[in-house]
This record gives structure tokens, C-alpha cells and sequence, in this order.
């Protein structure tokens, strides 16, 4: 996916002086599904460079994706730059931890008990276009306030190792280290979790 029309990225090494993004927050739509999975292909494609072999890269598709229940459920968003669709994510009260809808063997429906168990962050994807503007973090944080909200005190997520260092500076800590089986590779990913009342 190229980037959005209005948009032109200044050439290497050229210094740029703008005002910062205004990123706006709202629910995903069934309209936007194509448009999430084009960013999410392209993330995958793109960011996992240099932490993961060019094989692995293509065997992260068999598991990450597009979770289309989040949808149902109401809990996941898009971050628009200018009415232009360049983030998402979501949060989760269902046991399903990672995973698209094609990644059978990740999926649990079943409802999360907000006093003993920590709410899913789920599906955060970036446009490789956007990165380092605050999108991540924005979602993050919504995502965070709509958990603790809905009663949880704690949220847990499968990061990816590219996204190991946002999750980090968030306030989440590593607590196993998965070798996630994907067309008969493995993909390390980090599980992690964090106390929202800290």
C-alpha cells in the first residue's frame, strides 16, 4: 500500500520542520477490513526486517492477522492521520491472545474473568509509512483505559520483537519468551503483561 495522497515523505537526510500529527481514535467498521489487512501484510512485511529471517517474515502471516471478532465485539480501533486510515489495534475481554482469523489453533472465545485474569491487547499494527509518530502508543493507551474500564487490572499482550521496545517503555514486562510454531518455522514473540493499577 503506497501512502495516502496527501502525503509525501521527504527524501533521505532531508530535515523537516511540521506540526505535529493529530491522531484521531474510532471504532473499526466491516468497510475498513480490506484496508486493515493491506496495513497489516505491510507491517509484517516491513518492521519484522532485521528481526527475523526473510523466511520466518513470510511464516508470521500463518499467525498474525486480522482477529475479525475484535470487530464484532466492538473493542478495536483505527487511527486516522487526516481521515486516512494509518493504525490499529484493539483490546479483548475473550481469551484469544494473538492471532488472525486464519490461526485456528490461537483462538478461545471464551469470556476473561476481569478479577483473576489479565485483558488481551491485541492486533496493534502500524503503517510502516507512519511509525515513531505516536500511533502505537495512542492506541495503547485507549486501549489500556477501555480494560480498566470494563474492570480489569491487569492487560496482557503477545508482542512481536520489533515491537518488543514500545511495550517496554510502556510499562509492560516480559514474562516468557514463545517460539510460536508458523508453516513450519518458529516465530519468537514475547508475552507479556502489565499492572494497570501500578
Amino acid at each position: 500500500m503506497k501512502c495516502p495522497p496527501d502525503y509525501v515523505l521527504p527524501a533521505k537526510g532531508v530535515k523537516t520542520i511540521s506540526m505535529p500529527d493529530v491522531i484521531t481514535l474510532r471504532p473499526a467498521r466491516d468497510a475498513d477490513l480490506p484496508l486493515l489487512r493491506t496495513i497489516m501484510r505491510d507491517a509484517i512485511d516491513s518492521l519484522q526486517d532485521g528481526y527475523l529471517s526473510a523466511e520466518q517474515i513470510a511464516a508470521s502471516h500463518h499467525v498474525m492477522g486480522l482477529d475479525t471478532q475484535l470487530v464484532r465485539d466492538g473493542t478495536y480501533v483505527v487511527a486516522e492521520i487526516d481521515g486516512h486510515i494509518v493504525g490499529c489495534g484493539g483490546w479483548s475481554r475473550r481469551a484469544t491472545l494473538f492471532g488472525g482469523d486464519h490461526s485456528a489453533a490461537q483462538r478461545d472465545a471464551r469470556a476473561l474473568d476481569p478479577a483473576t485474569e489479565p485483558a488481551r491487547i491485541r492486533a496493534m499494527y502500524t503503517h510502516p509509512a507512519f511509525t515513531r509518530r505516536g500511533i502505537a502508543r495512542r492506541i495503547l493507551t485507549h486501549c489500556e483505559t477501555c480494560a480498566r474500564e470494563a474492570g480489569f487490572s491487569r492487560v496482557e499482550l503477545m508482542g512481536t520483537l520489533s515491537g518488543e521496545a514500545l511495550y517496554r517503555s510502556a510499562g509492560y514486562v516480559p514474562v516468557e519468551r514463545v517460539d510460536v510454531p508458523a508453516n513450519g518455522l518458529t516465530v519468537p514473540m514475547w508475552r507479556m503483561i502489565k499492572d494497570l493499577e501500578a
